[in-house]
This record gives C-alpha cells, structure tokens and sequence, in this order.
C-alpha cells in the first residue's frame, strides 16, 4: 500500500481527495459516502489492511461537511475515469469495471472518525478480553481445585475447564472465523487446534491453561492500543467546537467550528480556546500554547501575530481572521500524523508480518508429517499414553502449541505502539515503526540554520543613529512604515517597538519600493525605510562613509529622514539547546553538518559558536538534496532536520526527516518521519533515545519469542516436554513480550 497520506482537504476539495484515494489504492474498487447518515462503505477486492485504509480515510471524512454537500449537490471530480453517483443523500464512487465485477466485491463499514467513539470501543475492546481472561482464569483454577482435592463428581471439573476454554478462546473463534471466510489461518487458528487436540486427548487442564495465557496477552496488546488512543484523544478533546463569528453588524453568533470559512472573523474572550488557525486583526492577549507545543511560557499576541487553533486565550478579547479551515489547522495536521503513525509498519514488523498463512499451513504440515513419523516410523503408539512415553498425537500438539508464533508476532507491533504514545505525550511524533526503528541506525545528522540551530524570527539587537542619542526617534519613524509590511523584519520591527512603548504615527502617505524599501509622510516629514542604497544615494549619503556594514550575521535597515540618519541591526538569535545537543550528538559519535542557503561567512559564524562538525553554506534547495545524496552513496544513514518549504527535497531524500514544529511548514511536515512538536531541537535527543530504547526492546522480544519457539520446538522432536510445559513455556513468553513493550510507556525523558 501507498505510504502517503492525503493532504488535509477543505470542503471544496475533499470530493477530488475522496477520489485520489480511490485510484491510488489497488484493492478498493468503490466508496459510498452518505455525510447525513456519517456512515462510509469501501468495497474491495482481495485481502486488505483494513486499519491502514482507516487511518488514511479519516482526514477526508473529516473535510465531508453536510451543509455544504446540501448547498452545492451533486459533485463531479476532476478524475473522469471514476463513476460518480448520488442516491438518497449517498455519494458513490467506483472505478470502471465489468458487470460481473461487483458480485465478487466485498462491502465493509468504516468508522467515521469520532475520536471518543474510538477511544471508548478500544477501552471497552481491552476491557472486555481482560474480563474473558478473568473468567478462564477462575474456572481454570477452580476446575484445577475441584479435580485435585474434592471428591466431586467427574463431570463438574471439566464442566469448569470448558467454561475456561470457552471463555479463553471466544475472541480467538471470532477472528479464526473471519479469517477463514477469506480463506486466510493465523495464529488464532492454531490455538484453538492446539486446544482442542489437548481435549482430545484429555488435557483439558493443559488446553484451558493455554487459552487463558493466550487471551491474556491479547488483553495486554489491547490495552497498549488504548493507552495510544487515549494520547491521541487527549490531542483531539482540546480542540474547540465552537466559535464566535462577528457579523457584519457587529453582533456574533455561535457556530460550528466545522463551519467556519477562510476569511471571516471570528472573536475570541479571555479563557476561551482559538477555534482555529488564523491572523489577530485586532486586540492583544497572550496564548497558551502548551496544549500545541509543550511550552508553559504564554506567547504574546497583538495585531498581526499568527494564533493556532486548540491553543488557549489568556486574558484579552481579540479577533481573528480564519486563515485556516477546522481540517488544515496545525492540531489536526498533528492528529492525523500520529493516527497515520499507528498503522504504518516497521521494518521488523514487515519480517514479522511474514508469519500468517503461509507459517500456519507450514507449522499444520511440520506437525502432521511428525505424527506420522512418530507413529509408523518409531512405532510410538498414536493415541495411547504410556507410562514410558506420551503418544505421538501428544507429542503432535506440544510441538503445534510451541511452534505457534504468537510471541513473535507480538513482539514489534506492541514496542511501537508503546514508543509512538510516548512520544505523543512529550512532543514528538513519529509517522510510523520505521521512524522509529531507522532513527537509531543514524549516523549523520544534517541540519538546516534558520528555525533549526537558530530561532528562525530575526530580533532587534540594536538601534544606532547618527548623530548619537536620537534612537527612539529612529526606531519610532520605522515602525511607524514597517507596520505596513509583512516582511518577518518589519515584523520584527514593530513588536520591538510595541515592547518599549513606541507610539507609532499616523502616515499620510505610504508606498513600497521594490527592492529598496518603503516611503511614507507623517506630520513630522517624509520618511524612508529600507536598504543601505537609500541613504547612500540621498544628499546624507556622506554620513554613510564613516559607518562600517552590519557587523557578521546581522541585518541593517537603515531609516532616512529629513534631520535623522539611522539604522535597526537586527540578528537571528541561536537555539538556546543548540551547543547541548550538538554535544550530546558527537558525544555519540553521530557526525553532524549544517546545510544552509545563508551567507558562508554568517553560516561559518553560527558554526564556529556551535562547533559544528562540517558548514556547506549558499546551497539553494537542490544542492541540500545533492549533498544528502553524496553521503548516502558513501554508505551513511543521514538524517535531515528542517523547518522550511526549501528543506522538503531534501527531507525526502534522507534516510529519517526531521521537522521543526507544528508551526513548521506544510511542505516540511509532509515529508517527516519525525516531527518535534515543542519547536525546540533539544527533542531531537529525546527522539532518537527513545527510538534507540524501542530498537533494544524489540531486539530482546524477538530474542525471547525466537529463543522459546527454537528450544521447545527442538526438545519437543525428542518427546523431552509435557503439554504444560510447553503451553507455559510458549504463552509465558508471549506475555513476557507484551510485558516488556510496556516498560517504554514509563520512560523517563
């Protein structure tokens, strides 16, 4: 299957992704959508990973807005090759096909992506095979009690041991039967074979004892599936539902945050939480973003400053422009990521994946065939036990019981889950097994400069005028123009003045000049604001002469008035983690390299006060990906950490990408593997911990499940092990496994 993901759509679009999904998986031959009813139905053809095309599905059924189906009707897509059809408030599209073809379809329900819903069926899913687990646990036992010290009649403790093979087994029985349905056996087949011939031969004891074992360690895989729905969920709650839309006469009116469009306005009070992604565009407050980033610090927000949807208004009123619709905001973006995550499998546990139909039948026929050696080669009686040997049919089922790989199969899929929930609790996010397993095999570390190593937003560091002692004025007469310009340094600009209490003043004119600067008149004169040519071509160009460039890796805007000559030096300031984690990474042995667009000379400052290992600067976004290149083709695995849409290419050209933040950029968070939430690279070494700690885990569970499966198939051939020990023997470490994977829920960071 695609390892893409379709992009976030809006409500005029999601028709067009709801059909790029069609077409871009093999096995779904047509969709019936009915938003009404919130019910959707894909037919397919073949064996399909149904939680793969869950996961891709839920961001287009989270686009699908009724309201807007009502008022626009029947929609075409821009695919002509599909057949698109609306009946009773239904949507559905099929790929072309013969008229015979739909007789060999098979319909199944999705889930519409209701997160409490999902949570709560996992919680009750885990829940419930514990409580099965429970009961064939007490039946076992109180069977085991009954034979062993009362004198009870001989039907009541295998009356108590069914109860328990029941019990144990009853989920196992529900997926055998669906698998076989689709002509597919797994491990559920086998233990229910295994149990089965155990009562065939009167171990009811030793068959009870493996279904409770088995049924326990699938209780635990589900529980470390809630603990990951739970995270997510806790993501999702956050999210507000409604919002206070201003109307054109300056009332509101509440509305489904589902609803808003790009461009309206939207008023937001103190406690309240931001709806979604927009711009303030009037008001100032402070927000919590914590829910977003992990920062507990609130960030400041006045007019222009950009506000994230789930993120907490502290104190002031405020209005926002929309710019993002509910379905594109960074906090859906980020839930998506980590449901995406679940299903996209490692490496490993591709290997492990291996291990279904084909290892059922072969395990039934190493099995058979041993019968028979037994009994017509060895001349082992076939179902009679002796008191110097065990039948070869006993001997038969402790070989199925420990050849079931159960442990296995367990053994990769539950250390991820464990390693994405605890990632998603502290702010990083892992798009799947193989971010996780791949990271720890990194032995470079390629990262770009701006918003990476540095924060990525330039700040005033100093104001300089000429003559000396009229730097207000200077400071006052550019932000009054930089106010007018969107550009990050006069954004920079502005905020600085608004923090030293600089009133700006009203402007009588304003134009921008390319390239150069902008113009504006106040009551005080005319103004410019811009580059050094300004003042170098006005009759003050003298005063240019004897003031030296901006020093190494700031930038100068130079203001030019009628009796004022001056300029803002303004610098991109260093992560404060930077040093550490550069420390930390040659500490061990990773070889890390700054890839940057900057100046050499600005790039090799940053570099020097790091004590980075390597600096290639100038490098436009094709030349990162060649640079990327030429490590991997000299036999390194090279991580890339960026933030910006010119990181992308070369983000997927590594072998692990690494973005910078939810405020990262859409390119940017497309293509990682990782994404480090809390916008600080300090996670950058929480990552790669915990993708090192998951790696040791999985390799001590495929130790264990691969060591147990070995010995106790080997000593079975000899006739050497009962049925009770190898049930124990194989069941234990199925939940030793589970176990195992657990202990990475309680990492510390």
């Amino acid at each position: 299957m695609p390892n893409s993901t379709p992009s976030p759509p809006d409500a005029s679009t999601w028709m067009t992704a709801l059909a790029n999904f069609l077409l871009d998986e093999p096995s779904v031959e047509s969709i019936r959508l009915n938003p009404e009813a919130r019910r959707v139905e894909m037919a397919t053809l073949g064996h399909v990973d149904g939680e793969m095309l869950q996961a891709k599905l839920s961001e287009i059924l989270r686009a699908v807005d009724a309201r807007w189906l009502r008022q626009n009707g029947h929609v075409t897509p821009s695919h002509g090759m599909l057949d698109v059809q609306e009946k009773d408030g239904a949507f559905v599209l099929a790929k072309p096909s013969c008229p015979t073809a739909p007789k060999f379809w098979k319909w199944r329900d999705f889930a519409w992506p209701e997160p409490d819903e999902i949570e709560q069926e996992s919680e009750d899913e885990w829940r419930t095979l514990a409580l099965q687990a429970g009961i064939c646990a007490v039946a076992l036992a109180a069977g085991y009690i009954t034979e062993r010290f009362f004198s009870a009649p001989h039907w009541l403790p295998k009356s108590l041991f069914a109860i328990s093979l029941v019990s144990g087994g009853w989920d196992a029985a529900k997926d055998t039967w669906e698998n076989m349905r689709e002509r597919r056996l797994d491990v559920h087949f086998l233990m229910l074979a295994v149990a089965l011939g155990a009562v065939s031969i009167g171990a009811w004891e030793e068959g009870a004892l493996l279904l409770f074992l088995f049924s326990t360690s699938g209780a635990l895989e589900h529980f470390v599936m809630f603990r990951t729905h739970r995270e997510i969920n806790a993501l999702t709650k956050s999210a507000p539902k409604f919002a206070h839309v201003l109307q054109p006469d300056g009332s509101t009116a509440d509305r489904a945050v589902q609803s808003l469009q790009v461009g309206e306005v939207i008023v937001v009070k103190p406690d309240e939480l931001f709806a979604v992604d927009g711009t303030v565009i009037s008001g100032s407050t402070a927000a919590d973003e914590s829910t977003l980033t992990g920062e507990a610090v609130p960030i400041p927000k006045e007019a222009g400053a950009p506000i994230y949807g789930g993120t907490l208004n502290q104190w002031g009123l405020v209005h926002v422009r929309v710019d993002r619709l509910a379905t594109q905001s960074a906090l859906a973006k980020i839930i998506t990521l980590i449901q995406t995550a679940q299903h996209l499998r490692a490496p490993s546990q591709r290997f492990t994946d291996r291990f279904g139909t084909r290892y059922t039948i072969l395990t039934l026929s190493v099995v058979a065939a041993m019968f028979f050696i037994w009994w017509l080669a060895l001349g082992i009686p076939p179902f009679e036990n002796t008191v110097a040997s065990k039948s070869s049919f006993y001997r038969a089922m402790t070989l199925l019981v420990v050849m079931s790989p159960c442990a296995l199969v367990l053994s990769i899929p539950s250390a991820i889950l464990a390693a994405i929930a605890w990632g998603a609790r502290r702010g990083v996010l892992f798009r799947g097994g193989a971010a996780i397993e791949k990271l720890a095999e990194v032995d470079v570390i390629a990262m770009d400069k701006t918003g990476t190593l540095t924060e990525g937003e330039l700040k005033v560091s100093r104001i300089e005028s000429f003559p000396a002692g009229r730097e207000q004025e200077v400071l006052r007469i550019a932000a009054s123009l930089e106010a007018n310009s969107n550009h990050p340094i006069a954004r920079a600009i502005t905020q600085h003045a608004k923090a030293q209490g600089i009133e700006m003043e009203k402007l009588a004119e304003f134009q921008s000049i390319t390239g150069q600067g902008l113009r504006g008149r106040t009551e005080r004169g005319l103004s410019y604001v811009g580059r050094r040519e300004l003042v170098k071509d006005s009759p003050l160009g003298a005063v240019l002469a004897a003031v030296p460039d901006a020093p190494l890796g700031f930038s100068e805007v130079w203001v030019l008035h009628e009796q004022i000559v001056g300029r803002v030096l303004l610098k991109d300031e260093i992560r404060a983690g930077s040093r550490g984690v550069l420390e930390r990474l040659a500490a061990d042995g990773v070889r890390t390299i700054m890839l940057t667009g900057d100046r050499r000379a600005a790039a090799a400052e940053v570099g020097e006060k790091l004590g980075i290992a390597e600096v290639r600067a100038g490098l436009h976004p094709e030349d990162k990906v060649a640079a990327i290149r030429e490590l991997t083709q000299s036999g390194h695995k090279v991580a890339m950490v960026g933030d910006g849409v010119n990181d992308a290419p070369s983000l997927a050209a590594a072998y692990v990408s690494v973005a910078m933040g939810a405020r990262g950029s859409d390119a940017a968070l497309e293509q990682s593997d990782v994404v480090l939430m809390q916008d600080k690279i300090e996670k950058l070494l929480s990552a790669r911990r915990i993708s090192e700690r998951a790696r040791r885990i999985i390799q001590q569970n495929l130790v264990i499940s691969l060591g147990s499966v070995i010995v106790m198939a080997v000593a079975s051939l000899f006739g050497i092990v009962p049925l009770t020990v190898g049930v124990l023997t194989h069941e234990g470490s199925t939940v030793v496994v589970c176990l195992n994977s657990l202990r990475l829920l309680f990492e510390k960071e």
